[in-house]
């Protein structure tokens, strides 16, 4: 069965189009719908729901797709190592990545990273952790980016500790506070961070039996702060997100110096591609 086809699959299950995919792969849609159809023809079950907004996995082809990114990323590893071994360094590598280290690092790390090795290329998925951690299981990517501890199957190499901070607007109380108490947060109207750290202050809170009032629940770190900047209510955020804050807006250091801990995860780094293993060296040397 061609692993052509698993690449084509794969990359129409990503754009959630046929007419995108083959755009990307340089294929005619009808060579796309034909690979699709050749597939589920070899299988002997539907793996696609095709409609009008694009497609969509069945469960089976849900499952399949698990399959298939594990043998499309085998052949990329056997193929890096094959140019390893000619004394040239290519391949493609798929990284996890969150708002924060996109913002931060990536753009930096990345710079750097294709100066060194021109002929690999990095493709980026950004999520939340929860969507990481699925993507590293899956094999849907080589590593993440995660705040750890994380699922205890994976491989991990811590990188930094990055500190939470409370926000609190200049019409506050608690602006003018060099420390915020966790038993003064008890009763205060909160925003509670969606997608990538709602986990990390979910623990503050049950550590320090305290439910504060939780006003709105929010994904976008900026629309937090809008809404922090707006008096619409506190929240808990990590330093790394708060490098550009409204004048009106304090970061307050929390009783105890409570952080998450960002690193990097894998299935395993010792059976992760050539260009992988460069990659995270690449990383560890800028982030020290």
């Amino acid at each position: 069965m061609s692993l052509i086809k698993f690449e084509i699959f794969r990359t129409v299950v990503e754009l959630g189009s046929l007419s995108k995919a083959a755009k990307t792969l340089k294929l005619t849609q009808s060579a796309v719908s034909h690979a699709i159809a050749s597939l589920e023809s070899d299988f002997g079950f539907t793996l696609l729901i095709r409609n009008r907004s694009g497609t969509s996995l069945t469960e089976n082809g849900s499952e399949m797709l698990v399959y298939m990114q594990g043998m499309l990323k085998l052949n990329e590893q056997m193929l890096q190592k094959a140019s390893e071994f000619n004394g040239i360094e290519t391949g493609i590598v798929r990284i996890g990545t969150f708002p924060s280290v996109s913002i931060q690092w990536i753009p930096l790390i990345l710079k750097k990273f294709s100066e060194d090795f021109p002929l690999i290329k990095i493709k980026l998925y950004e999520g939340n952790y929860d969507d990481i951690t699925e993507w590293i299981s899956e094999g849907k990517i080589d590593f993440g980016f995660l705040s750890l501890p994380t699922a205890s199957s994976f491989d991990t190499i811590p990188i930094i500790t990055d500190p939470l901070l409370c926000i609190v607007p200049d019409t506050h109380p608690l602006f003018h506070n060099e420390l915020i108490h966790y038993e003064q947060l008890r009763n205060e109207g909160f925003i509670m961070p969606k997608s990538t750290i709602d986990n990390d202050v979910s623990r503050i809170f049950k550590k320090y039996k305290i439910t504060p009032p939780i006003q709105y629940e929010i994904e976008e770190d900026q629309a937090i702060i809008s809404m922090v900047q707006n008096g619409l209510g506190i929240s808990i955020l990590p330093s790394m997100i708060l490098y550009r804050l409204p004048e009106n807006i304090r970061a307050i250091p929390l009783e105890g110096n409570y952080s998450r801990s960002i690193g990097i995860a894998a299935t395993s780094f010792k059976h992760v591609s050539p260009g992988a293993k460069k990659l995270i060296q690449c990383i560890q040397n800028w982030i020290y």
